[in-house]
């Protein structure tokens, strides 16, 4: 019956959507739709949104977080870029200032980074996890599907004539295949707006995707009210829809088709695949871990708010949770993760953190909700800080197995075999992740997605999409970051080690045609970091975008269903200790800091011992007195 008069309320609201072009976010007629439909390219091209309530809470779609211009932060729009791209004739990848094509990228990827395994003393594999996971919520993987499913013939005779097959050469003198006759990596084209067919091909190309632009866990909530609704929901109690498995573990719903992305499950054990609004959750074996994890504790939050507010409906206690959801994952990735990645001191001296606790009221209405194209790039560095095997434990600490986290791309199955999910749950604060220097893991570098492609390189092909991108040269990033030009190799001096300048020498003929990310990979770290300077700058600078151009930041005091101050002093006391604790399998004891690896300072303890957030904060006086059900509060 919800669902009949949902369906009802979506028809009479239709009429009253207003159409846009998604690039340009001007409004479009009916008749441009009508053409869109006979090309096949609405789904991509056309935004259709509800006309913007100034008062109502942030949309499923991102839609009318900025009043003046309602498409942006929604899906299928445009990213921002911090440079101006440049490419060479017919938008292909620029050449090197003398005109001669560039190093092969697969060359420049083994000169440049060392493979090996050296595991950190610091950091957890929980913090790769984590940053991996809030990347996965402003990018889709469909480039990535697009040569592993749709187009794996690129390095193959049909790939010479496919316009979107760009593989990647192996040189003949190759340190791994020298002797494999493997000569190919398969990569395609980043999907854009021009080959999808929104604009023109007379224009420089630009990536579209199919997630929102901002951070607002659309890898959980998926971004289109009908699949959130159709998927997610449960229409019970504000939570969203789960099941059991045999021994207790609470899950996603599952799909009841045969047709997902699950292309790894090893069947007939292996079924499992989750059946959510966004199909993200789906893919690496991070983001799959952390997309079960704030599921359970959607409905872990929405328990919370019913027992503390019994007269609250379904759509509030929903609407609440998910608001608080959003909140936690912000905080944790914003002062719990990065700032041990890229110092405290410096977010804060740049104005990303507030340092006093209290609202962040920076709101300019002049910024668009937009990601820079640079950010979600940039961290691919993070492939050179991944460990390759997953180390399975019990929760009491003994180590069990491992296996190649490459293999467990597409492949959700796994997770609900045996007692995996707890041993992985264990694993991911007891096991470090890869150093931080210039080494590489072999898995990264030579298989990269597991059985679904022989031979992978993740780090070339990432090389490779920096020029597909159109970035400008390294240098001119340096420059736009720390104000000085860079106009010789000798100028890198103190930015970079000696012996790696030496080595970037070897191969590019000048140091204007160092690629954006071959200059990250050899920095030095930013001081009271652990990451490159010029890392750490495009990162600050979309950091400081989202608080500014989000109109419903979690820290805004004026923003439409603001916290109070109790209840942002609530949400600052979260961490990702304490989210394991609630929804973590077999999470009993667990680091207060869980992105670094217990030892002094930092000694394993119970759960009990870890704050809480006391959902009292959210008590709504226009309620009943609290019932006997408040007593199963956990606090």
């Amino acid at each position: 019956m919800l669902i009949l008069i949902y369906l009802v309320s979506v028809l009479c609201s239709v009429r009253g959507a207003i159409f846009y072009d998604s690039y340009y976010g001007t409004q479009i007629t009916r008749e441009d739709v009508k053409r869109h439909d006979k090309a096949n390219t609405t789904f991509w091209c056309v935004n259709e949104i509800e006309p913007c309530d100034p008062h109502e809470g942030r949309r499923v779609d991102g839609s009318c977080n900025n009043l003046q211009h309602p498409t942006r932060g929604a899906t299928h729009t445009p990213f921002a870029r911090v440079l101006p791209p440049v490419f060479d004739k017919n938008f292909e990848p620029k050449k090197a200032a003398s005109g001669n094509d560039l190093p092969l990228a697969r060359y420049l990827r083994t000169r440049l980074v060392s493979v090996g395994r050296v595991p950190s003393p610091l950091f957890t594999n929980l913090a790769i996890h984590f940053i991996v996971f809030m990347s996965a919520d402003i990018v889709s993987l469909h480039d990535t599907v697009n040569y592993i499913a749709w187009k794996p013939y690129c390095c193959l005779e049909r790939g010479k004539t496919d316009y979107m097959c760009a593989p990647n050469k192996i040189p003949d003198d190759d340190p791994v295949h020298r002797f494999s006759g493997v000569r190919c990596v398969n990569m395609t084209r980043p999907e854009t707006f021009q080959t999808i067919g929104c604009i023109k091909n007379d224009t420089a190309p630009e990536r579209i995707v199919s997630s929102t632009p901002l951070l607002d866990l659309s890898v959980i909530y998926g971004n289109a009210l009908s699949s959130l609704m159709q998927k997610g929901r449960s229409f019970q109690g504000g939570m969203v829809k789960t099941e059991l498995d045999d021994k207790g573990r609470v899950w996603p719903p599952s799909t009841k088709t045969q047709a997902n992305v699950c292309f790894l499950n090893q069947r007939p054990q292996e079924t499992r695949c989750h059946d959510m609004p966004e199909d993200g959750g789906n893919t690496l074996a991070g983001i799959n871990l952390m997309v079960v994890w704030f599921w359970r504790y959607h409905n872990f939050i929405a328990k919370q708010l019913a027992a503390v507010n019994p007269c609250w409906d379904d759509d509030k206690l929903f609407n609440v949770t998910r608001d608080i959801n959003i909140a936690v994952s912000l905080q944790i990735y914003y002062y719990e993760l990065l700032p041990i990645f890229m110092g405290y001191e410096n977010m804060v001296k740049d104005g990303v953190l507030t340092s006093t606790g209290g609202f962040k009221d920076d709101y300019n209405p002049h910024v668009l909700p937009q990601v820079s194209l640079e950010y979600p790039f940039v961290l691919r560095w993070v492939h050179t800080v991944q460990e390759g095997p997953l180390k399975l434990y019990d929760k009491d600490g003994y180590y069990l197995k491992q296996i190649p986290i490459v293999n467990l791309t597409l492949r959700t199955g796994y997770f609900g075999v045996d007692d995996n999910m707890d041993y992985l749950t264990q694993g991911s604060f007891r096991q470090g992740s890869a150093q931080f220097d210039y080494i590489a893991d072999p898995d990264v570098t030579e298989m990269g997605l597991g059985p679904h492609q022989y031979v992978s390189d993740l780090m070339t092909n990432d090389l490779a999409k920096n020029r597909y991108f159109g970035f400008p040269p390294y240098v001119k990033y340096r420059e736009f970051c720390f104000g000085k030009p860079i106009l010789s190799f000798d100028d890198l001096h103190g930015i970079i080690d000696p012996e790696r300048i030496e080595i970037l020498k070897e191969v590019y003929e000048k140091v204007e045609d160092i690629d954006l990310l071959a200059g990250i990979w050899v920095e030095k770290p930013i001081p009271g970091g652990f990451v490159p300077s010029t890392f750490y700058c495009l990162v600050v600078e979309q950091l400081r975008r989202n608080t500014i151009s989000d109109r419903h930041w979690y820290e805004r005091p004026d923003r439409p269903n603001a916290f109070n101050l109790a209840q942002l002093s609530e949400i600052r006391k979260v961490t990702i200790a304490r989210l394991l604790c609630d929804v973590g399998d077999t999470v009993e004891r667990i680091q207060p800091q869980a992105f670094l690896k217990a030892g002094y300072a930092n000694q394993m303890c119970s759960c009990d011992e870890i704050n809480k957030i006391d959902f009292h904060a959210w008590k709504d006086e226009k309620c009943e007195p609290e019932n006997h059900w408040t007593k199963y509060l956990v606090y």
